[in-house]
């Protein structure tokens, strides 16, 4: 199983020397990958909306301030030299299609082959409003497409796309991404229309558990969500074994009550719960996790990280 964690891109710790100390910091603890999330405009982010905490607040203080995260994600590459960069994940009708296609693939290319592409088809309309060339209501199909569209400008040397939303019609495209036959695509999501998307092209499902609307925040939660999606990924004609499941935590180590559903809250507790959920999450068929440590204080994190390398990633 591999283990990573989200880096600072927003708040007071997304500086050039905080965001280099920790992906630096998380390469030498031994973390798999580091992940980098997407935002381009937000609202005043004091009114809630965001779908993944109880409250409906962003859980990053200072989420407006953000840098860009396929720009963030090139300049990292060049401050690593083997942890994995995981887009966690890319809102894929930000960005036309062609043109991000070219941005992943040079990424791949100066990393050393070490991108993965997370994708979603994005939540808040009025950054979609502002950002896309595309109507919200239409984000899902417009997702489906340009992702059909960039793999096929990945694997084919004058490629051809005629959809709704993208045209190419055999122009050079190079250089294709290092890894073959493109960068591994984890498709997030939890609702109905991400999980079709992820079993029709995902290497991976990467849910976030705490979902207010399709809440995976329990072992038993997720043991349903990944049949369902294992399920499905048969229906869509691919092996279901060959899917992975990536599981994203917000927070981890808090006391917290017991989910609606009667259980503990995955990952919630103390470090022994960390580990037995780790062991757990694993045996149901979870193949990667990924941790948070953001907040104001660059030093703090830095120690919760090292913490969490002694107490759990050395024990498991």
């Amino acid at each position: 199983m591999q283990i990573g964690f989200n880096l600072p891109v927003s708040g007071p710790m997304a500086s050039p020397e905080v965001m280099a100390n920790i992906a630096q910091l998380g390469e030498s603890l031994g973390f798999d990958y580091l992940t980098l999330t997407d935002h381009v405009a937000l609202p005043d982010t004091s009114s809630p909306g965001y779908p993944y905490s109880t409250t409906g607040e962003f859980y990053t203080p200072d989420p407006g301030h953000r840098v860009e995260q396929l720009t963030t994600a090139a300049w990292v590459a060049a401050k690593t030299s083997k942890i994995r960069l995981v887009l966690a994940v890319m809102v894929v009708p930000h960005r036309p299609a062609v043109v991000t296609s070219k941005m992943l693939a040079t990424i791949d290319v100066l990393s050393g082959g070490r991108l993965v592409v997370g994708i979603g088809a994005g939540w808040l309309k009025v950054e979609l409003d502002a950002v896309a060339t595309t109507p919200f209501a239409e984000r899902g199909a417009v997702t489906d497409e340009y992702m059909d569209a960039m793999r096929t400008i990945w694997t084919n040397d004058k490629p051809v796309f005629h959809g709704k939303y993208v045209n190419i019609d055999g122009l050079l495209t190079d250089p294709k991404p290092v890894q073959k036959p493109h960068p591994p695509i984890w498709v997030g999501g939890e609702s109905g229309p991400s999980m079709r998307r992820a079993a029709r092209i995902g290497d991976a499902w990467y849910p976030i558990g705490s979902n207010n609307a399709h809440l995976l925040d329990t072992l038993p939660r997720l043991t349903a969500g990944i049949a369902r999606i294992r399920e499905m990924t048969k229906q869509a004609g691919r092996d279901p074994a060959a899917m992975g499941v990536v599981y994203r935590v917000k927070r981890h180590g808090q006391p917290a009550p017991a989910a609606t559903d009667g259980n503990r809250k995955l990952f919630t507790g103390t470090v022994a719960n960390t580990i037995e959920d780790i062991a757990a999450v694993k045996e149901i068929g979870v193949t990667a996790i990924d941790f948070d440590f953001e907040g104001r204080d660059a030093v703090k994190s830095a120690t919760d990280m090292k913490k969490f390398h002694r107490e759990v990633l050395s024990r498991i």
